[in-house]
């Protein structure tokens, strides 16, 4: 029996880091929620296990035992054998391989009948977030995480300058690490324009070092600005995909179009970020 599931784009459309902790772990507040595009992942158990990649972005993502997803199957205690089509870019800020672990957790309980583990932080901060698959506010080190409900879907172009920005970097040009969280009141029953508006308010306390540890990425926040009908643009996670908002989807469609011809060495996705699972 081979079972398929979806991993979706994670993106996250805040991230505030409030502090960090003794043992490392930094503080998060965030407002997360999952792109319709993603990566394939099809799961059937076997006597060994093993892991193949293919797909337009599949160069350079390791088959072996650190692969998150190997680490995942290795979480469950099942033997199996995946098969990852991978269609996000690697190492980009969208929580690509979380959610790939997050998938294969997911279809190893199915196959096996092996419940979920209630503690999969070991295996990353974003892996809870991917496992809940729907619009959260994250907490703590990623594992308090609070459904977010009357949040509207959004329209939005996903861009990633193929350069690689490591997150340890990031958080180690990060000048202050007690910044403010969201506010306690967050949004509910609103339109998508309102909850773009809303969004302006708040933060990506990683984009300011991630630009400085790869300029580009201003560049790709600033090619958003002067597309037509963008309400915001932001740096997504640790960078270095960014999201531009737009009304609807024949502007993002539009905007897609000219980022795609404007730049044809950078990953340009239209999207639709969804509030429910």
């Amino acid at each position: 029996m081979v079972v398929k599931a979806f991993a979706p784009a994670k993106v996250n459309l805040s991230l505030h880091v409030t502090g960090q902790r003794a043992d490392g772990y930094h503080e998060l507040d965030s407002l997360v929620m999952f792109a319709d595009i993603g990566d394939r992942i099809e799961v059937e158990l076997s006597d060994s296990p093993s892991l193949t990649v293919d797909g337009e972005m599949a160069a350079g993502v390791p088959t072996d035992a650190s692969n998150l997803v190997m680490k995942a199957q290795r979480l469950m205690g099942v033997s199996a054998s995946i098969r990852l089509h991978k269609r996000l870019p690697n190492a980009a800020g969208l929580g690509g391989g979380s959610s790939d672990a997050a998938a294969v957790i997911r279809a190893l309980s199915q196959l096996a009948g092996v419940p979920v583990p209630e503690d999969v932080l070991s295996l990353g901060a974003d892996v809870p977030v991917c496992l809940a698959g729907q619009a959260v506010r994250m907490r703590g080190a990623g594992e308090q995480i609070t459904p977010m409900a009357g949040l509207p879907a959004l329209h939005a172009v996903l861009i990633n300058p193929n350069v690689p920005v490591p997150t340890a970097d990031v958080f180690a040009r990060l000048k202050h690490k007690d910044n403010a969280a969201m506010p306690d009141d967050m949004p509910n029953g609103i339109t998508a324009a309102e909850f773009a508006l809303w969004l302006r308010d708040m933060r990506n306390d990683l984009e300011p070092p991630a630009i400085i540890a790869q300029p580009v990425i201003a560049q790709v926040i600033g090619a958003f600005s002067v597309t037509p009908g963008c309400q915001l643009a932001r740096m997504t996670g640790s960078g270095a995909t960014c999201f531009g908002l737009y009304g609807d989807a024949e502007t993002a469609s539009s905007a897609e179009g000219r980022l795609r011809e404007a730049f044809p060495g950078w990953w340009v996705a239209a999207t639709r970020l969804n509030a429910a699972a």
